[in-house]
């Protein structure tokens, strides 16, 4: 990375961690993101008339989980992560257009029809994922960890083991 110190990482760490402690203490909310998306699907059913409330998703937490309680703070968190990113990239000159990774075309060739079934394939096997694990990476691995959480730091170590070893079976153990 483009200017890139040793201390970054964790003078970043640190600001995230203040940031968290602010949240909780403002707002009473922990961080994480995997719920805005079965937030946002159920709304946008609900916005084109088609009636699930029978399921019963729809009743856990009173409706917590769906539509019902959309736009929410959830929804901004992860709008400025993308934004946050956006921004990062352009101040440490990192940013660059890329329709595909250079090592996607070195393992799968250039077609980006494939690359995007697999992106949707790929997106909706980890929400799956992240549902059933109770949260997702970002949910555990800062606040469910920052809470001592046996259930997050075991959850933490199997996201990345996983992450690990799909990236080994996909890529081959690429560079």
């Amino acid at each position: 990375m483009a200017g890139s110190k040793w201390y970054k990482p964790y003078l970043l760490g640190g600001l995230a961690g203040l940031l968290l402690t602010a949240s909780v203490l403002f707002a009473n909310q922990f961080f994480g993101t995997s719920t805005t998306f079965p937030r946002a699907a159920t709304w946008l059913v609900d916005l084109v008339g088609i009636d699930l409330s029978h399921l019963p998703f729809y009743q856990v937490r009173s409706g917590a989980l769906t539509g019902a309680s959309f736009p929410d703070w959830q929804l901004l968190f992860v709008v400025g992560i993308g934004i946050g990113a956006f921004i990062s990239s352009l101040l440490t000159g990192t940013f660059k257009l890329e329709s595909l990774p250079p090592m996607w075309v070195a393992r799968f060739g250039d077609r980006l029809g494939l690359r995007i079934v697999h992106s949707l394939i790929g997106g909706v096997l980890v929400m799956i994922g992240a549902r059933m694990a109770g949260g997702c990476p970002s949910g555990h691995g800062v606040s469910g960890v920052s809470q001592l959480g046996v259930s997050s730091l075991l959850a933490l170590v199997m996201f990345f083991v996983g992450g690990i070893i799909t990236a080994r079976l996909i890529y081959r153990g690429g560079k």
